[in-house]
């Protein structure tokens, strides 16, 4: 099915990703002048790739909640009415920069995303509940044999807050980054040094349906991976691929506690959970049970969602939050204090989520969204500041 940004809960917007940095870290810190209605993104072309690039901002605009593109100024403009079936999208394309070249243009107050495609322009279409994003898990999406990737961002009067994602697939590599108001400059997203290719030789060679996360054109190029959630959903991974460590996890907190501290500043506020037949209660310090979950299957750990669902609230939601980066991380085992924020610790158990272990392990600060709540910990790919002079995009080789 196709994605509509109107009705879609994104696993990882970057709405969602500044209220993971609220809940992880607290409140930002203000701003040192007013966060003005456009800043610059310069985008550089690295990826030694001869064909033309094509650069997209989409999002929802925040002053009016209005869905929409913006173009290279950064004016905004809004989606005309969309029909059923889909209709096509206003060609919101801007040229991007020749391979070795940058070119800067100006990213306005959105919640959104910054798409880029190689070689073709993509597909957008609109229906009744606006945007139909591309879901190149169904072998129909028009955009399926294009390279392309995107990143996510918001800017608003508190800053701006870019991430690099993997979520949904890892494809075309890219890193993002911000100079800050005190001139200084944050990167991340890069991989390593032979880290394109060698997460998919690594992919290839795991066992168990992982392999078939790969899409390839018929020319055999390489195009992506597939996050796990839609190897399950499309049947390339069992799903039963991780019952055996849920199962262990299980058992384990049938006869211990497994203390959740949710807010890294407010190491006061603990949950406890106990499993109880096919439920797992959490209790608050005057052990009233506050939220429980039942035993999640894999679609609900890489999604993040289903059994594992995380509204925004202050209780359910942060502990959501951890169990799914536990689960995810395999930590739920050696740690009985989650979030485990020791890097060391992840992804050891031989039931994981081998799609982030491979990501994580190629990327040049560690740093990744390879799961919605990959925030956690501060395992994120995220730039932020509360006065954001610039931002920039740089296309990294396929190598």
């Amino acid at each position: 099915m196709p994605h509509v940004l109107a009705r879609r809960a994104l696993p990882l917007t970057a709405a969602a990703a500044l209220l993971g940095g609220l809940l992880a870290l607290g409140t930002p810190e203000p701003a040192g002048a007013a966060v003005p209605d456009t800043i610059p993104l310069t985008v550089t072309n690295d990826s030694g790739r001869p064909e033309p690039v094509y650069l997209y901002d989409l999002g929802t605009q925040l002053s009016s909640g209005r869905q929409g593109w913006a173009d290279a100024n950064g004016a905004f403009h809004a989606w005309p009415a969309g029909g059923n079936p889909p209709t096509p999208a206003p060609d919101a394309a801007i040229p991007g920069p020749a391979a070795g070249q940058s070119m800067t243009l100006r990213i306005p107050k959105f919640s959104g995303r910054i798409y880029f495609s190689y070689g073709r322009k993509l597909d957008f279409r609109l229906t009744t509940g606006g945007l139909v994003q591309p879901a190149v898990q169904n072998p129909s999406d028009p955009n399926r044999d294009i390279l392309f990737n995107w990143s996510e961002y918001t800017l608003d009067d508190s800053g701006l807050w870019l991430n690099s994602t993997q979520v949904d697939m890892f494809s075309a590599p890219y890193a993002v980054g911000v100079r800050r108001a005190d001139g200084s400059v944050g990167t991340t997203g890069h991989l390593k040094p032979g880290g394109w290719t060698g997460f998919f030789d690594a992919l290839r060679g795991q066992p168990g349906g992982w392999a078939g996360l790969v899409q390839t054109r018929s020319d055999g190029t390489v195009l992506r991976a597939l996050s796990p959630l839609y190897g399950v959903e499309t049947g390339v991974l069992p799903a039963n691929v991780l019952d055996d460590y849920v199962n262990r996890v299980w058992r384990k907190y049938t006869t211990s506690t497994l203390t959740v501290t949710p807010f890294a500043d407010q190491p006061g506020t603990e949950y406890h959970g106990r499993v109880s037949g096919d439920v797992m209660n959490f209790t608050d310090s005057s052990g009233a049970v506050v939220t429980s979950f039942r035993k999640p299957d894999a679609a609900s750990v890489f999604g993040c969602h289903k059994l594992l669902d995380a509204p925004d609230d202050r209780v359910r939601g942060p502990i959501s939050r951890t169990l799914c980066a536990g689960f995810n991380r395999s930590t739920l085992l050696v740690n009985p204090h989650q979030p485990d924020t020791t890097a060391a610790d992840f992804y050891q158990d031989a039931v994981t989520n081998r799609y982030a272990r491979q990501i994580h392990a190629r990327t040049a600060d560690g740093k990744a969204y390879a799961f919605a709540f990959d925030d956690v910990g501060g395992q994120e790919s995220l730039v932020h500041d509360g006065g954001p002079r610039q931002a920039y995009l740089t296309l990294d080789p396929l190598s």
